[in-house]
């Protein structure tokens, strides 16, 4: 399957450096959320997923080291599976994680039968989507989640696209739960909140936190 611009940007050296730079331990990484918005990620998820049997199959797509898998771990989940698609990261990821199934491979064409998991999430991966692949990647967690769609993203209301450390055409802000449901009317939205930053470097800017329920079609 032909790669997107933005696939070979990030299996590349600039997401080799991304890796690196944003590997973090649990409790740096707890920290990294408290400083940014008065949450720690495992407050977050709780908020969402508190309900879930703890044997839930959950699928993260774009897991990069496996930071939010280790964070879903340490709730108590015990059925997790994640795809990267950078070679790097699964490196990594593999020394990083125990106990957790993550491959290599693109979110584009996800190998995994229809509705194989409980719950399918993204952490910060659908910024990077150009806008007009989002239906494309968005297709494959819809086909592959038995129940639930999750996602942490960033959040405005209209698509608006973002320089990234002096590149254009790789980061994207939008309402990604409202993208889900235009493309794919068997989605409802169970709940939707925005985390406002509140750092002095970052305020002004918010990121989303949605959970989409499949209906019967």
């Amino acid at each position: 399957m032909q790669h997107t611009q933005q696939e070979d940007f990030w299996a590349g050296d600039f997401g080799r450096e991304y890796t690196d730079r944003n590997s973090r331990p649990l409790e740096e990484w707890n920290a990294f959320y408290r400083d940014l918005y008065g949450h720690t990620k495992l407050e977050i998820n709780a908020e969402f997923l508190g309900e879930l049997p703890r044997d839930a199959r959950i699928l993260e797509v774009g897991c990069n080291t496996g930071m939010q898998l280790v964070g879903l771990q340490a709730a108590g989940f015990t059925n997790l599976y994640g795809v990267e698609l950078q070679h790097y990261a699964v490196e990594k990821a593999r020394d990083f994680v125990r106990g957790v199934n993550i491959l290599q491979g693109s979110g584009f064409d996800l190998p995994f039968k229809d509705s194989y998991f409980d719950v399918v999430c993204t952490n910060g991966v659908l910024i990077h989507i150009a806008p007009d692949d989002l239906p494309r990647i968005m297709g494959e967690m819809v086909r592959c989640s038995g129940r639930y769609i999750m996602g942490f993203e960033y959040y405005a209301p209209e698509t608006t696209s973002i320089k990234y450390r002096g590149n254009e055409g790789f980061l994207w802000k939008t309402n990604f739960a409202q993208v889900f449901i235009d493309n794919f009317p068997e989605l409802r939205l169970v709940k939707q909140q925005l985390y406002p930053y509140i750092n002095d470097a970052e305020r002004g800017n918010q990121d989303v936190v949605y959970l989409l329920e499949k209906t019967a079609s």
